[in-house]
């Protein structure tokens, strides 16, 4: 007997994920997605039908080799790998729940390993280089003023780049006491306090958003007037980028993305002399080791530790000297 995969995927995603565990709709987007990739996968290999598959189906084998098609194929890095690895191993647990009679099958993929992956380093750019990125944007643009807006509320907040596109324009307050109101992982809320210039480049675009899209609730929007996406606001920072490097050389080689602006205000807080602990309530990081990771990367920081503990004292080298049994050989040379 074989079981159909559609009853289980169908509960999965209508009801488990957003009702039972109460996930967010980006996450089960994630989800989803990792889904779509090993079902066409497995119809493809198997020459079926996604309709067709079954549980039995996907069973260790293919899935150890849907795993090396996402790396060797699709080159996808080992930290995603993981990530579709974690969220296949969660299906599968919640069908080992609904039919227990597939417990067997579902221990053997429970049981693949997620890969090590290597430490990297995070990128982020200096002070100089993100005032670069700043100074690229023209405000006499079109979208000129959009894009200041949305660059200085990027690296004011140091938010996700999916806190950003999802931000309506009830969730700025701009009185006195400016400050934005940011939705996170976990649906964690969050209130960050903006600089004047954030607050007076929202108050610009948002003027000129109300008189073209009356009515719209979306704040950040693209040339169309529709929602701007987390893909439409990595392009404008790669072109920003690439202006940017006329002014400042250094920009040449780094990868500019949102998150490498999230790292970027995470180091300049840090430096500040914030607390990393008060950096990790303002980043919305659920581990304070995540903000851990910044202290290890920057010099300006090491290099004031170790001022701060001095060098120990070295003796200078004493000029060198022939041992006396050298000399005594030399001077019987010239005897003889």
């Amino acid at each position: 007997m074989t079981h159909s995969i559609a009853p289980f995927m169908k509960s999965f995603f209508s009801h488990y994920l957003p009702v039972q565990r109460g996930l967010a709709a980006n996450t089960l987007m994630a989800y989803r997605d990792t889904i779509k990739l090993l079902f066409c996968y497995a119809a493809d290999t198997l020459k079926k039908s996604v309709d067709d598959l079954s549980v039995e189906n996907l069973n260790a084998p293919l899935m150890l080799a849907f795993l090396d098609h996402l790396e060797k194929t699709r080159g996808c890095s080992v930290r995603t790998r993981n990530v579709r690895l974690a969220a296949i191993r969660t299906f599968f647990g919640f069908i080992a729940r609904e039919e227990p009679a597939l417990l067997l099958t579902v221990q053997t993929i429970r049981a693949i390993p997620l890969k090590r992956t290597g430490h990297k380093t995070v990128g982020y750019l200096e002070e100089k280089e993100m005032q670069a990125v700043l100074n690229a944007v023209n405000i006499n643009a079109r979208i000129g003023l959009r894009d200041k807006a949305l660059l200085l509320l990027l690296y004011n907040t140091g938010a996700r780049v999916s806190e950003v596109v999802g931000l309506k324009a009830t969730d700025l307050r701009l009185d006195t006491a400016t400050q934005v109101k940011l939705l996170g992982k976990g649906r964690k809320e969050r209130t960050c306090p903006l600089w004047p210039e954030t607050a007076k480049a929202l108050q610009a675009y948002l003027k000129e958003r109300q008189a073209n899209y009356p009515g719209v609730t979306q704040l950040l929007l693209n040339s169309n007037g529709d929602p701007l996406t987390r893909f439409g606001v990595r392009h404008i920072l790669r072109q920003y980028s690439s202006k940017a490097q006329h002014a400042c050389p250094s920009l040449t080689g780094k990868f500019l993305n949102p998150h490498t602006i999230r790292h970027t205000t995470a180091m300049h807080l840090l430096r500040a002399g914030n607390d990393v602990n008060m950096v990790s309530y303002w980043l919305g990081h659920a581990d304070i080791n995540t903000t851990h990771a910044y202290v290890e990367i920057d010099m300006t920081m090491k290099r004031k530790m170790l001022q701060k503990a001095g060098a120990p004292t070295v003796n200078k080298a004493l000029p060198w000297q022939k041992p006396d049994v050298l000399q005594w050989l030399n001077r019987l040379a010239k005897t003889t």
